[in-house]
């Protein structure tokens, strides 16, 4: 999240639901919830206004969720998440939701009952106003403690916080334990924001950061306070953004840093441009938590210029208006499944929002690959050769530069799907040139001499055209370029 997300307060948003959404229902002191009673999905762009704006918290379900940080503690997973009201008040403190299942979420209340003092102390001392509002957390789990990492910005002036608040259960209370980094640039720099932390194979923790200007950022942690272990520094740049005719492109902020033991690679998940447009996620990867991470292509993403893969994009299948700004994502993996989650904002309204959640799957050579569709905890049984006879709507996760945040503040930049079939004789759409091989999960598309896609095969739901199960597709072609599909009732 930049400092251009104060708009986000003023003009703050609602969000589309990510499964079911669930009204009418009230929670106690202990957090348990009653009287859950479901509503039709397909009227929800109806009663947006009412449930997102209103004071009764506990409609808010998934709306009004923006930069989003999971993980699971116990039985639930806890979604913390910056300070949007879509037609009310904000009201600061970080919001907090959990869920059983991904699917259903409860509005559970707020980490802090107002700025918290630490943060907002240092704002004051360099003679800036806090933001009303925080932004982007990152919780964790070490031993028995809860940690929470808060992003407060300065009101008009480019002063910013990390701070961080701890707690002996994931609802509270917390306290806080001090700031982690700070910034108050007036050049090259970066901005102390959006937070993200991973404890390397060594047990050395680094918590890396960072909007716009010069980068992202990483420091070295205490692993037993989860404080900075030298706090006088903005610590080492790692991440940066190109430029076209000398203009930054867009926006890099919004980091998430996750280790996978299988792969024994570090990955660095980055958003791209405008919040509520062309908003798009990148994934970096490295050996070591320090870097250098390279990109596709092997390049060290310090270099000032446009790094892919890009897994996650503005895209627009039929039957629905698209979905822009889909990006600053948490990633998590419980019971050997990876996830992504992030904001979504429907063609409907650019202010609306969702938490889209998703699976990740994992190439042979060690990149992930997010689902087409949002989660919906369906079987998700092997897919037979036999099943992918027919057609398919395509997404070709493309990206053009453009010079500056102009063009993607007004324009998401949508990839539009179009048909693909593939035919029982092993053509697609047909041509004997192009060819199609499934050896499960993995399918591989072969378009003549030229490139050859290759899929990961699973189930989910197509939420565009109300079918509970239906087949998806996604991988990267040759040069890196994210590719969905996902087959239609026949």
């Amino acid at each position: 999240m930049n400092i251009t997300k104060r708009t986000l307060a003023a003009f703050a948003s609602i969000l589309l639901l990510n499964v079911s959404c669930k009204k009418d229902h009230t929670f106690n002191d202990a957090g348990t919830i009653d009287n859950n009673i479901y509503f039709d999905i397909n009227k929800i762009y109806d009663v947006y206004p009412q449930y997102a704006s209103s004071s009764m918290f506990y409609n808010w379900t998934v709306y009004n969720v923006h930069d989003p940080s999971i993980k699971k503690f116990g039985d639930y997973y806890y979604c913390y998440s910056t300070d949007v009201a879509y037609g009310t008040s904000i009201r600061a403190g970080l919001q907090i939701r959990r869920s059983k299942d991904l699917v259903d979420w409860y509005f559970m209340g707020w980490v802090f009952d107002q700025l918290p003092a630490k943060g907002s102390a240092y704002i004051e001392s360099q003679g800036a106003t806090p933001n009303e509002s925080l932004w982007a957390p990152y919780v964790m789990q070490v031993g028995n403690e809860y940690r929470l990492y808060y992003s407060l910005a300065s009101n008009g002036d480019r002063i910013s916080a990390i701070g961080l608040a701890t707690a002996t259960n994931p609802l509270g209370p917390w306290t806080e334990k001090g700031l982690v980094v700070t910034s108050k640039t007036a050049g090259a720099g970066t901005n102390a924001i959006d937070p993200t932390v991973v404890t390397a194979t060594d047990g050395k923790m680094y918590l890396y950061y960072g909007s716009s200007w010069d980068g992202l950022f990483m420091k070295e942690l205490n692993p037993s306070t989860g404080l900075a272990i030298d706090s006088l520094t903005i610590g080492t740049r790692i991440v940066r953004r190109g430029s076209t005719n000398g203009m930054i492109n867009g926006n890099l902020e919004g980091p998430e840093i996750i280790y996978n033991d299988s792969t024994k690679m570090y990955y660095l998940f980055v958003a791209y441009d405008w919040l509520s447009t062309k908003y798009n996620t990148r994934v970096y990867r490295s050996s070591t938590p320090t870097g250098p991470f390279l990109d596709w292509s092997g390049n060290n993403v310090d270099l000032a210029v446009d790094h892919g893969p890009m897994i996650i994009a503005p895209y627009k299948f039929e039957n629905q208006s698209g979905w822009a700004g889909v990006s600053h994502c948490s990633v998590f993996m419980q019971d050997g499944q990876y996830y992504i989650a992030h904001q979504g904002r429907p063609g409907e309204d650019l202010a609306y929002m969702d938490l889209h959640v998703r699976k990740l799957y994992w190439t042979s050579d060690g990149w992930p690959v997010a689902s087409p569709e949002r989660f919906a905890n369906i079987s998700d049984s092997t897919v037979g050769s036999s099943e992918l006879i027919g057609n398919f709507e395509e997404v070709v996760l493309g990206y053009s530069v453009v010079p500056g945040f102009a063009e993607t503040q007004t324009d998401p930049q949508y990839n539009y799907s179009f048909k693909t079939t593939l035919n029982q004789d092993g053509t697609i759409n047909g041509d004997k040139n192009n060819t199609w091989t499934y050896n499960s999960p993995w399918l591989e598309l072969h378009w003549g001499t030229a490139f050859v896609d290759k899929l990961h095969v699973s189930r989910d739901r197509d939420w565009e055209n109300h079918v509970t199960s239906t087949i998806v597709l996604s991988g990267f072609n040759g040069d890196g370029t994210a590719i969905w599909m996902k087959k239609l009732s026949q």
